[in-house]
Order: C-alpha cells, then sequence, then structure tokens
C-alpha cells in the first residue's frame, strides 16, 4: 500500500473560499483553473498505485482570511469512501474556539492536524500553540507542519524553522509530529530534530525526488528509515511522477516499504 501523508484539497468549493491576493498567487503556478475535483484526484491516485492520501484543512482566518473549511475536507472524505484521510485546520487565536472545534473533529474521524506557522504568525513553540499541543495529546493526534520555504505573498519564512519543533517534541514526548518538506532549506537542521526525538517524522512532500538533496537521500535510506513518510503536495506535484521518480533512486526495498505505508501506520495515519 501507498500512503500519502500531505496532499492539498483545492476543489472548487475551497478555491471559491480563498482570499483573491492567494488564489491569483496560485494561478500564476498553476494556471487560471487549478480546480482539482475528488473524482480526478482519485483516479490520479489509482494512476500511480496511491491507496489513501491525507487532505488537510487549514485555518488561518485572524490573520490572513484564510480558510479550507474542515467541513469541506470531511465532505471529501465521505465523498472518497474513506480514501481520503481528514487532517483539520485549527487558528491558534481562536483559543476556547479553536478547542471545541478539536472536539468536534475527532467525532468526526480526523485523524491529525496541520499548522501554517507562517499564517498563524506564531513559532510552533510559542506559548499561546500548548493548550492546542495538550488537547491533540490527549486525543492522540499527530500535528503535520509546514516547515521551510512557503510562496504566500506578505507571509514571512521565519517561522518556519524546524528548530522551533525540538521544544514541542521534548515538552510532549508522546506527540506525533511531522515535519513537511524536510525544511528546505534548513534540512539538515530538520533532520538533527528527527533525530533525536523518537516522537518526530519528516515527509518528503512538495518535490520531485530527483531533486531532494543527497544527505535526506541518503539519511532517508538509513538511520531515518523509520521516520521518513511518503508525500507529495498534490496537486503541487503529480502522482505518477513522484511514484516513478522515488522508485529510480534504488532505495532499499524496506526503505519503500516503510515510507509508503508502515511509518504512517506507526504514526496512526492509517490502520
Amino acid at each position: 500500500m501507498i500512503v500519502d501523508t500531505h496532499a492539498q484539497l483545492w476543489t472548487r468549493e475551497v478555491i471559491e473560499s480563498l482570499p483573491r491576493s492567494m488564489v491569483d498567487s496560485y494561478s500564476r503556478v498553476f494556471g487560471k483553473d487549478f480546480s482539482i475535483s475528488v473524482e480526478k484526484m482519485l483516479a490520479d491516485m489509482d494512476e500511480a498505485g496511491v491507496e489513501k492520501a491525507v487532505v488537510v484543512g487549514v485555518d488561518a482566518e485572524t490573520t490572513y482570511s484564510y480558510k479550507v473549511s474542515n467541513d469541506a475536507v470531511y465532505r471529501a472524505y465521505e465523498e472518497s469512501g474513506g480514501r481520503l484521510i481528514p487532517f483539520a485546520g485549527v487558528d491558534p487565536h481562536k483559543g476556547k474556539v479553536a478547542l471545541k472545534e478539536i472536539d468536534r473533529i475527532v467525532k468526526l474521524n480526523f485523524k491529525g492536524l496541520k499548522f501554517m506557522p507562517h499564517l498563524h504568525e506564531l513559532n510552533p513553540n510559542d506559548p499561546k500553540m500548548y493548550e492546542i499541543y495538550r488537547a491533540a495529546n490527549d486525543y492522540g493526534l499527530p500535528l503535520l507542519f509546514h516547515t521551510g520555504t512557503q510562496f504566500h505573498k506578505g507571509s514571512k519564512i521565519k517561522y518556519c524553522r524546524p528548530l522551533y519543533l525540538d521544544d514541542v517534541a521534548v515538552d510532549f514526548p508522546d506527540l506525533k509530529i511531522i515535519i513537511a518538506h524536510f525544511g528546505y532549506p534548513w534540512y539538515e537542521e530538520a533532520l538533527a530534530v528527527v533525530r533525536r526525538n523518537e516522537n518526530v517524522y519528516f515527509n518528503i512532500a512538495g518535490w520531485s525526488p530527483k531533486y531532494i538533496p543527497e544527505v535526506v537521500i541518503r539519511q532517508m535510506n538509513s538511520i531515518l528509515s523509520d521516520k521518513v513518510l511518503f508525500g507529495t503536495d498534490y496537486p503541487l506535484m503529480n502522482y505518477k511522477r513522484v511514484v516513478e521518480e522515488l522508485k529510480q533512486l534504488n532505495l532499499k526495498e524496506t526503505t519503500y516499504e516503510k515510507m509508503f505505508y508502515r511509518n504512517a501506520k506507526r504514526i496512526g495515519i492509517v490502520d
């Protein structure tokens, strides 16, 4: 089984709800109409042999009026017959409202939470985040953090350093944490945080495998094979291309098994 631990939900419903400036910036990258239906996404997954994929909600309403609603994510989960795995977005600036949203999404079978530090304008180790972490820890929800560079106009990359997650991992040793995009350009920093903390993992989402830095490939195929997760950031990356390029790397068979499925199972993303 191949499980994508990081994909985007860009249905027409979602795109129409985004701020105009965000849509314009995405249009410059993906073309005028970059909407992807759930049906199209599942067909692309089938072509590449991908069985399931995490799709993420985003809530940064208080800072950027940006929201991919958890309700839209849940509808995609239902429409896909459970093949799309829902991760919820919560806005840490909403306080008790955010905590109530966590209570709600757990009852809807959401499997984790997604955070965008550059849109929240908070470092992940900011004390304001800790109440949310405690709730996630109580429910056993893994946390997926955008790290590294990003392209949201007006936002700042400084919030996205992987090093901040070391504090979180140490303070919440039972909380599963995923460093998305292997923290580029701070990928050696990200690998260090992953290696020293048993509860921290990383994914390769958003990258063509042939361009992943050599040190990342080397460690995911050796000392961090238990920590690497397959991810695409679909539709930013094409499923078939990513899977084919990964196989061309000629990694150990055990590395592919762990990256594609076993490590996602360890975290609790899939059964």
